[in-house]
């Protein structure tokens, strides 16, 4: 009598979405191994702002992935209630410059059902009581109830237990970790020491990383990561409690207390060093910290604890690449920008198609053979699409 082997499934990257794969991989029963080339959370998902929602205009298919995206984490919130010191809804805020107005988001988000109250800010301040109301633009702001935020590195490292649990196998520290193709076909992975490691397939999530290594493979990916960084505080009392997301500046709480603070104009400014390395500038890093303290209730002296930088995985039209690698047997990938909100709902789809060999519908929109040729780019650009701050 024949015994069929479980499938063996090899995962590159730990972040939340290499993290998320391997779990529900585990649970349904495949032999996995989840591969890093450091340790878990130390690349984008340990410098997110994190922040959960399906906030502003997107594709139809998008802001669905997004819904039962915040629907599986929901979920995760009643089935483990340790989760409530990482994982959060308590609402997020978002209001416009001195000129640009958000009337026009609030009425896109209430035509298409999404949990949105407009907030004078006299409302501000009795909604949201962390929140300085006096720096609320003039017209008022949007409030999102049900967003949140999750601390990814909290959550990975739940999901990296609970794959042990059902027979993971987890290797760090791997340095310069690569697929093995042979043929057209993955068959492993090559590990930093040259190692090699058989698999009957791998994913690779390793996050603003994916480009260039699928580039290596001769599989291109249309790109627009760019550096990013965000400052994590001290703790601060009393407790912010409230996603914030202002022209200025964005603010996530943590669960100790500190609070992660980012923006586009900071962002933009970082000096990517012949090198390779990123040198965040000391005036980006004060008006962060100047401009988290404005918008919070009190006005608290904010002190930055670290500066966390690197790359921020945006694929090249804003939207999620995830699947099949169509052109290399075995293989399939993961990236997108939204890594927190997708990440427990991509790595579910991703598993469940690797598992029972049948392509997910709801994933249909984001294969990698989008870009094929004769497709072309939204022309409109990531800002037509992307909110305030990296969620």
């Amino acid at each position: 009598m024949t015994i069929s082997q479980p499938l063996h499934v090899a995962v590159i990257g730990a972040g939340i979405l290499g993290a998320s794969t391997a779990a529900h991989l585990a649970r349904a029963g495949a032999r996995v191994t989840l591969v890093t080339s450091g340790k878990p959370a130390d690349g984008a998902s340990g410098r997110s702002i994190a922040w959960l929602n399906s906030s502003g205009a997107r594709s139809a298919e998008y802001r669905y992935l997004r819904l039962i995206g915040l629907d599986r984490y929901r979920t995760r919130r009643e089935r483990h209630p340790e989760s409530a010191s990482y994982l959060r809804f308590d609402g997020a805020l978002k209001w416009g410059g001195d000129d640009e107005s958000f009337r026009e988001t609030f009425d896109y988000e209430r035509a298409s059902g999404y949990d949105s109250i407009w907030l004078s800010r006299e409302e501000v301040a009795e909604l949201a009581p962390d929140v300085n109301a006096g720096a609320v633009a003039a017209e008022g702001a949007i409030f999102n109830r049900g967003e949140g935020w999750v601390n990814l590195p909290d959550l990975i490292a739940a999901l990296i237990a609970e794959a042990v649990v059902d027979g993971a196998e987890v290797v760090e520290d791997a340095g310069d970790v690569r697929v093995d193709v042979q043929d057209g076909s993955a068959v492993g992975v090559v590990l930093g020491d040259g190692a090699r490691l058989a698999a009957d397939r791998v994913v690779l999530a390793t996050g603003g990383d994916v480009p260039a290594q699928l580039a290596e493979l001769g599989v291109t990916v249309p790109d627009a990561t760019p550096a990013a960084f965000v400052v994590i505080t001290e703790p601060v009392e009393p407790r912010v409690r409230t996603v914030l997301n202002t022209p200025r500046v964005a603010v996530r709480p943590m669960p100790d207390g500190r609070l992660v603070l980012d923006a586009d104009w900071a962002e933009r400014s970082i000096v990517v060093e012949a090198d390779g390395s990123l040198t965040v500038p000391e005036e980006s890093v004060r008006g962060l910290i100047e401009e988290g303290s404005r918008v919070l209730a009190g006005n608290p002296t904010l002190v930055a604890d670290r500066v966390a930088a690197g790359l921020k995985p945006i694929p090249g039209d804003g939207e999620p690449v995830v699947g099949a690698v169509s052109a290399i047997e075995n293989l399939y990938t993961l990236f997108t920008h939204s890594g927190a909100t997708l990440g427990l709902i991509l790595g579910e789809l991703v598993a469940e198609e690797i598992v029972t060999g049948k392509p997910s519908p709801v994933l249909d929109s984001f294969r990698l053979d989008r870009f094929s040729a004769g497709a072309e780019l939204d022309e409109v650009g990531i800002g037509a699409w992307a909110p305030v701050t990296s969620p």
